[in-house]
Formats: structure tokens, sequence, C-alpha cells
């Protein structure tokens, strides 16, 4: 066998192993091609819409206020002799706060009390007189003169003793407000004057007593708050009780919340021009304020935030924040049609409630709204679509917008 003869076979080999392998990477190409023609549609999570009622809880920032802020002032001037009370301390009703001197106010009360006494008696005396001389003018014993005389005199001396019965009242106020007492259960503050000096009646200001059970949270709402909501109200968009049951949570500067609700009882007749606000007063509960100083559960004076209570929105439509996109036409969702393709949809996004917006408008009940795999979708794409609507945590926390 000649060497020719043995090596073409050998050639025959190689020719079809190598046509072999290009067939196989030509259907490996062409496969590959196939696949990336054809990729799978991208999987995305959705939410079903569903409306329900849900609390509407905005949020104002207020200042404590005592609910008896009284001013203690001197009804008479004086020089105070004792302070009789200790300052920064809880006092009750009628307990002593200051003496002035009496000395000078006895003495006019008791020159009053004579007076009125020596009227007494002349008032006496003119009333026997003019009986005695009204018989004798029949008998033409005296003149119409000396009657008429005689009734003066006792017309002048009621009025003299009136006049100085009015004296006696005054003496007597005037003594008695030498001791200045407490009008209110509360806190006395600190003493602005002390022994040996002198007050002027009715206008040197002593000291204040603050009632502080129960107390008082003034809050500032924006006049746009209050059209909203005027509008919101008139659009049956949600619903409150009457005006003056709304209730109001307090959370202090640490984040305590105070356990006792208070109730709205009084709101202002005028914006304030300079602020454009509306002030509303909410009455909390205090019974700490009767305990010693240092263990009342807040003092006037403190800011706190209050949570507003007793409005509902009914048919909301709430979705999680992470299914609202924000674009430079604003804020947008991606809704899943019924053949799943994907639908970019404006929507209306106002308010907050803790892990969910609240949409106004834009999307309805029933529909599927994209909330994962934001990344894998365009406008128009069919998608795989896996559900979740499993509630998101919610503890009913709002933010306005």
């Amino acid at each position: 066998m000649t060497v020719e003869q043995i090596i073409n076979p050998y050639k025959v080999f190689l020719r079809i192993l190598s046509f072999g392998l290009c067939l196989a990477l030509i259907v490996g190409c062409a496969a590959d091609e196939t696949t990336e023609k054809n990729p799978p549609p991208p999987q995305v999570e959705v939410i079903t819409v569903s409306a329900r009622t849900v609390p509407d809880e905005p949020e104002f920032i207020g200042r404590t206020e005592a609910f008896r802020p009284v001013e203690i002032r001197s009804q008479v001037s004086g020089i105070i002799k004792e302070v009789l009370f200790t300052e920064g301390r809880n006092v009750k009703k009628g307990d002593k706060l200051y003496l002035i001197d009496p000395v000078p106010f006895n003495a006019i009360y008791q020159a009053m009390k004579a007076k009125v006494a020596q009227h007494k008696a002349r008032l006496v005396q003119v009333k026997q007189n003019l009986a005695r001389v009204q018989p004798l003018l029949e008998e033409q014993a005296v003149s119409q003169k000396d009657v008429d005389d005689a009734i003066a005199d006792v017309l002048s001396e009621e009025a003299a003793l009136e006049a100085a019965q009015n004296d006696l009242v005054k003496a007597k106020f005037d003594l008695d407000n030498t001791r200045i007492e407490a009008p209110v259960d509360g806190r006395v503050g600190r003493s602005n004057y002390y022994e040996g000096q002198l007050v002027s009646a009715q206008t040197t200001l002593l000291t204040t007593v603050d009632q502080l059970n129960p107390m008082y949270v003034s809050v500032n709402v924006p006049e746009s708050y209050i059209l909203r909501r005027r509008k919101e109200l008139a659009e049956k968009k949600i619903e409150r009780p009457d005006l003056y049951q709304l209730r109001g949570v307090m959370t202090f500067a640490d984040g305590s919340v105070y356990g006792e609700e208070g109730v709205l009882d009084f709101t202002a007749v005028t914006i304030r021009p300079e602020t454009g606000t509306l002030q509303g007063r909410f009455r909390f509960p205090n019974p700490s304020g009767y305990f010693v100083p240092g263990l009342s559960d807040f003092l006037p004076g403190q800011f706190v935030r209050v949570r507003l209570i007793g409005y509902v929105r009914p048919n909301a439509i709430l979705i999680p924040q992470r299914a609202v996109q924000h674009g430079v036409n604003g804020a947008f969702v991606y809704v899943i049609d019924e053949q799943n393709a994907v639908e970019l949809r404006p929507v209306k996004a106002s308010m907050w409630y803790d892990n969910d917006w609240l949409i106004e408008s834009g999307i309805e009940p029933g529909e599927r709204v994209m909330v994962a795999g934001f990344h894998r979708v365009q406008p128009g794409v069919q998608v795989t679509v896996t559900t979740n609507d499993t509630p998101e945590e919610n503890t009913g926390a709002q933010e306005t917008l």
C-alpha cells in the first residue's frame, strides 16, 4: 500500500470533521440569534387597587397655655406688710397671698361706722320733730313753713344716712382687700413685690396664679388648609362630626404622646393677616397640674404637635409610595392592562399615609399598579405579572403636601 493511499482516508475524515464543526457552529449561532430575538417577558410585581375609608388626621404645631392665667393685683394702695405664700407652689382658692398694712383702712372703716350711727340718731330726731309739728298745724299753733322744714330735715337726713352707709361699704371693701387671696386653684408664680414696698391700687402686678387643670393648647391653622377642607367637605371627599366634637392627640418635643385626648373648644373668627392663619384651641385634661411642682405632665409655654382626629376620607385610594414615580410632568404610575401591557398613567398624589400615597385622580379601583420591576419595563411592553395584594404596614400617620 502506498503512502498516498494511506493519507487520502485521513484527509477525508478531516474534511468530514470540519464540515460537522462548521454545521454545529452555524446551528448554535442561529439558536442564539433566535434566543436574542425572542427574550422572555420581564417579570413585575403589581397590586390591585381598592378603595377604603381611612382617617384624615393632619398635624399642627401648638403651644400650651394655662386654663386660667390670673393676674394678682391689689385693690388698694398701701405698704405690703406680709407675703404669705411660697413662690412656685400650688395654692388653693381662698389661700392668703399678701397682707397690706390694714391700720389706716381699719381707722377709716371705724370712722364710717360711727358716721352711720350718727346719721341714724339724727334721723330719729328729725322724724320725732316732724311727728310733733304736724298735729300743731291743724291747730294753727305752727306755720306751714315749720312743717315743711321738718319734712325737709327728714329727707335730708335719710339721704345723708344712705351716703354714710355707702361710705361704710367702701371702707369695708378696702379693709377686706388688705388681705389678698388666691381667686382659683393653681400654681403661684414669683412675687414682684415684697414686705415694705408700696403698691398702687389696680395697677401693680404682684404675681400670677396659673390654673393648670385643664390646660389649653392653641394651634394656628393655615388658610390654605381651611379652604381645601371646605372644598373637600362640599365635594363629600371627607366627612366629620360637629366641629366642636373634633379631638386632638398631643405629641411632645421628645416624641412621647400624651395619654389624654383633647377636645376642640374654640376657633377664632378672624384670620390673622400677618400670618394667614386661623387660631384654634384644644382643651386637655391635666390632673397632674394638682401635683407638686416637677411632677406635672406639661406646663404652659411648651411647643407640641397636635394631631386632629375626627375627619375620615371615604372611598380613598392608597397605593405604596414605591409605586409612584416622579418626572418632569409630575407624578405617574405604571398600570398593567388586561393584556399585561405596561401603561404610563399620570396621577395626582396629595398626601402620605405612612407608607402609602393618597391618590386623588388617575387610577380607579380594580386596576393593577406596578410596585416592583421598574428598571425592566417601558410603556407598551408585555410583562409577566406577580401579584402582591398584602397591605403594607400603615400606622395612620400622614403628611400633607
